[in-house]
C-alpha cells in the first residue's frame, strides 16, 4: 500500500507541477484543463493514506503533506467557479425585455448530424444569438430554417473543424471575419444593436488548442486570445466575447486574457459551467466561455442538454445595466501582466491593431 500511495503522490506532484513550468508545450499546457480531477484524486489517496498507512512513520507524514499541498494548490485555481465564492456579475431580475440579451454558444461537433437537437434548443430558449463552431457547409443548409426568426447572420463554413456562424435576431454592422494569427483560424467581429438602441460590440472566436494532433505549442491559441484582450483594453463601449476557447477558465492564459481585457466572467461565484466532454462525465471542463463588460448583469447562465456534439451549448441572459458599471470589478492588470501580454501577442506577430473594432 505504501508503494501504491507513493506511485499516486508522484502522479499528483508531477501533474500538479507541470503548469508551473510556464512552458507552451501542449502536454504542459494541457495540464491546466483537469485541476478538479486531479484535486479529487488528491483527495481520495490522502484518505487512502490516512486508512491504511501507519501515520507514526515519517514517510506517511511526507507523502500525506505533499498530497495536501497539491490538493490546496489545485483547490486555490477552481475555488473561483463555485458557489462558495463571491459572484463577479451581479445577479438581476430585470423584467424589461428591451434590456435583455440572451445567446447560446454551441460547438455543434462537425461530424454530428443531429442538427434537430439543436434547432430544438434553439427554438426552446429563443436566443437573441447563436454562434455554432465548427459548422460547415451542410450545418449551414440544416440551419438555414432558423433564418426566419434570425434574418441576420454572418456565415463562414470551412471543413478543417473551425467553420463559424452567427445568427442574430437583433440588427448588427460592420461584422468582419478575421484571421488573426492563423490562416485557416477565423474569428468574426461585429457591432450588435440592442433592443434599446446602443451598440455592443461582439467578439466570436474559436483558437485552436495546444494537443498533439493540434498545434504542439499554446502559442498560437494565446496570441489570438491575448491580442484580442489588449484591443478589448482601448474601448469604453460594451463588449461581449464568446465561443469555444480551447482552454479552461481557470488557466492562466484565461486569467491573463481577463486581466488585460477587464471584461468580466459570471461563471465566477455560480459553477464552472462543464461544457466538454459531454460523453465523460469524470472527465469536463469548462472550455466554451462568455466574458462581458461591466455594462452587463447576469439575469442566466446554465449548460444546456446534449444535442449529439462533444460539447454541451452554454446559454446565457445578460441584462444591459450601465448603472452598475463602476460596482463591477473583475481581475486587475499590472506592469508584469502587460508585459507579458504584449510578449505573447508578438511572438505570433499578431497585433491588436489588426483586431476589428465595431461602432469604435
Amino acid at each position: 500500500m505504501l508503494i501504491i500511495s507513493a506511485t499516486a503522490t508522484l502522479f499528483i506532484v508531477i501533474a500538479t507541477a507541470l503548469p508551473l513550468l510556464k512552458h507552451t508545450h501542449w502536454l504542459v499546457r494541457g495540464m491546466d484543463f483537469p485541476r478538479l480531477q486531479i484535486a479529487s484524486i488528491a483527495m481520495g489517496v490522502l484518505i487512502v493514506e490516512f486508512i491504511f498507512l501507519d501515520l507514526q512513520r515519517p514517510i506517511t507524514g511526507l507523502l500525506i503533506a505533499t498530497t495536501a499541498l497539491c490538493f490546496f494548490w489545485q483547490l486555490w485555481w477552481i475555488l473561483p467557479y463555485t458557489l462558495i465564492w463571491p459572484k463577479e456579475v451581479k445577479a438581476t431580475n430585470a423584467l424589461d425585455p428591451n434590456s435583455q440579451l440572451s445567446v447560446i454558444t454551441a460547438n455543434v461537433l462537425k461530424t454530428n448530424r443531429n442538427s434537430d437537437a439543436l434547432i430544438d434548443i434553439v427554438a426552446a430558449y429563443k436566443p437573441d444569438i447563436l454562434v455554432t463552431l465548427e459548422s460547415d457547409t451542410w450545418w449551414q443548409n440544416r440551419l438555414k430554417v432558423l433564418e426566419a426568426d434570425m434574418p441576420y447572420s454572418v456565415k463562414c463554413p470551412l471543413d478543417n473543424l473551425y467553420g463559424m456562424h452567427v445568427y442574430s435576431r437583433l440588427p448588427f454592422s460592420e461584422e468582419k471575419i478575421s484571421y488573426l494569427v492563423e490562416k485557416d483560424i477565423p474569428s468574426i467581429h461585429l457591432a450588435l444593436e440592442l433592443r434599446t438602441g446602443d451598440k455592443v460590440r461582439m467578439h466570436f472566436v474559436h483558437p485552436a488548442p495546444p494537443s498533439p494532433t493540434e498545434n504542439a505549442e499554446s502559442t498560437e491559441r494565446d496570441a489570438e486570445l491575448i491580442t484580442i484582450a489588449r484591443s478589448i483594453a482601448e474601448t469604453a463601449q460594451a463588449v461581449i466575447v464568446t465561443g469555444d476557447l480551447n482552454d479552461v477558465a481557470w488557466s492562466a492564459t484565461t486569467r491573463l486574457f481577463r486581466k488585460i481585457s477587464g471584461l468580466l466572467d459570471p461563471r465566477v461565484g455560480r459553477g464552472m459551467f462543464n461544457t466538454f466532454h459531454a460523453a465523460y462525465p469524470f472527465l469536463r471542463w469548462p472550455l466554451d466561455h462568455i466574458f462581458h463588460s461591466s455594462h452587463f448583469t447576469v439575469k442566466n447562465i446554465q449548460r444546456l442538454p446534449s444535442m449529439g456534439s462533444d460539447h454541451f451549448p452554454l446559454f446565457t441572459l445578460l441584462v444591459f445595466n450601465p448603472a452598475v458599471e463602476g460596482s463591477q470589478k473583475g481581475l486587475t492588470a499590472n506592469h508584469v501582466d502587460h508585459a507579458q501580454a504584449k510578449t505573447v501577442s508578438e511572438e505570433k506577430g499578431a497585433r491588436k491593431q489588426d483586431v476589428p473594432t465595431p461602432n469604435k
